[in-house]
């Protein structure tokens, strides 16, 4: 169980935070989509976050988490910037989501919605980390749009061809102040992000939406055994 100093809190959107951790007992092995048990030292508390960041991260010594703005480590209404250079405890890595072996050298697909993005950063990143990594679409979805966390580092590596870059808004209702794409993801848009025809998909979000986006990729040929869902 390593042990990290909560070193940062940064805005990521109006309800999340991006925290930053030391590890304080070396590296914390895992892989790209897991996420860990996060509690205060000392309390028996503990919530599930996914992992934020990549490995290679890690291996520097840094873990990032995305957490709600109003309330962490199972402690309702604790505000993460009022334990900022507290002593946190992690169990694990837990959880099996991620890049499966059989995808290693495929071309991939993220989707995901609201704070589902947490580990598909992470595995987009753990990607990019690699040279000459298949070509990788990401499908972001968010009520608003400034609740799209990592936006300006996701327009960045657009920008450079790195990640193909997707964006919906669902619940904006102010006329003209969002120029892309509003609605749900449907299947034009799945179809408009597929990067190939062999694509392996990462879904993660709340379970109504994965459930829709994997009826949505099924409905447009990608086998169900090439969909990697967590909810």
């Amino acid at each position: 169980m390593p042990t990290v100093l909560l070193r940062e809190c940064v805005p990521a959107t109006p309800r999340t935070r991006l925290l930053r951790l030391t590890l304080s007992d070396g590296a914390f092995v895992f892989r790209a989509g897991q996420a860990v048990m996060a509690g205060l030292a000392g309390s028996p508390t503990r919530a599930a976050y996914s992992i934020a960041s990549p490995p290679s991260l890690a291996a520097r010594g840094t873990l990032e988490l995305l957490v709600p703005a109003d309330g962490v480590f199972g402690e309702a209404g604790l505000d993460p910037a009022t334990v900022v250079g507290r002593t946190l405890s992690l169990d694990g890595p837990i959880g099996g989501f991620g890049v499966p072996a059989a995808a290693e050298g495929a071309s991939l697909l993220l989707v995901g919605g609201g704070t589902g993005i947490a580990p598909l950063r992470s595995v987009a990143l753990d990607r990019l980390d690699r040279a000459g990594a298949a070509p990788m679409a990401l499908l972001y979805s968010a009520r608003t749009p400034d609740e799209f966390a990592f936006a300006e580092e996701f327009a960045a590596l657009d920008r450079k061809g790195r990640l193909r870059v997707h964006q919906t808004v669902t619940r904006d209702e102010r006329v003209g102040a969002w120029p892309g794409r509003s609605g749900r993801v449907d299947d034009a848009l799945l179809a408009a992000a597929l990067p190939g025809r062999d694509a392996w998909c990462l879904v993660c979000g709340p379970a109504g939406f994965v459930n829709a986006v994997t009826a949505s990729l099924e409905g447009l040929g990608v086998p169900a055994g090439r969909i990697v869902v967590e909810r």
